[in-house]
């Protein structure tokens, strides 16, 4: 079919007024070199008036406004279910992730891989914290897992369509797209970028939202914890135990009875 959608470029987006145009700009620069058909999805929870507009001029967007802000997560999600391309490009509205790299990305597609993620070389304008506890948690969250979910990446990726209909069929609720995009197999490679400095306005992932993220990956895709939490208990169980005979055999020494019944 001729007007057959070939790439779902998937947004979130969450109070990206100072990004919105720059980030359209640039994946319609891109997205128009392809020469193929494509369709955005923006995937809205708080930039309604900019991008609202944005829409009336393109016919190759789509928007979704929600309620409320649900979450990133939730966002990619919900753009999942309403991508109709053979392939599913998922990028934050940054730009940080630079959508230049998308056509490296299709390439890689084309050859057979069914999932192509970008893998952070570089970490430009990110504080030394930030890059820091993205490293500890990518290698944590791998040490603590048989899931081999790649290192130094985020949720900017493509999936073919076969991967993005596996991902609809799972019922997590609380979703760690990127870990589950590994779980459930299929052929992967990467492409390497360049993380770039923030365009303009603020992350939308402070500390609070990160150590989330990484509670969601850690609990959805390692035992471990419930192990820890299983020894722990047991050694708590143990010392109360011996707590309890050390003081029925002090009070059999000192002949004090254990219950005082006056």
């Amino acid at each position: 079919m001729i007007n057959k959608i070939v790439y779902s470029v998937i947004v979130p987006l969450y109070n990206e007024d100072l990004v919105i145009k720059e980030s359209y700009r640039r994946l319609k620069e891109v997205m128009d070199s392809v020469k193929e058909n494509y369709e955005i999805i923006f995937m809205n929870d708080g930039t309604r008036d900019k991008v609202e507009k944005i829409c009336s001029k393109d016919e190759k967007i789509k928007l979704v406004n929600f309620s409320r802000n649900f979450g990133h997560q939730v966002a990619i999600t919900a753009g999942m279910d309403l991508a109709e391309g053979s392939a599913i490009i998922v990028i934050d509205a940054d730009p940080q992730d630079p959508p230049e790299v998308i056509p490296k990305m299709i390439e890689k597609w084309k050859e057979g891989y069914e999932v192509v993620y970008g893998k952070r070389i570089q970490r430009e304008g990110d504080s030394f914290l930030k890059k820091y506890t993205a490293k500890l948690f990518y290698r944590l969250l791998k040490s603590m897992t048989s899931v081999d979910i790649p290192v130094d990446t985020g949720d900017f990726r493509l999936i073919d369509r076969k991967v993005c209909d596996a991902l609809k069929s799972l019922p997590e609720r609380n979703r760690y797209v990127r870990g589950l995009v590994s779980w459930v197999g299929f052929k992967q490679t990467f492409v390497e970028i360049s993380r770039q400095e923030r365009f303009a306005g603020e992350t939308k992932y402070p500390l609070n939202k990160m150590i989330k993220l990484a509670l969601d990956g850690i609990t959805s895709f390692s035992y471990k914890p419930l192990v820890i939490a299983g020894y722990l208990g047991c050694l708590t169980f143990l010392a109360g135990l011996i707590s309890l005979v050390s003081v029925i055999m002090k009070n059999f020494v000192n002949h004090t009875p254990i219950l005082n019944l006056d």
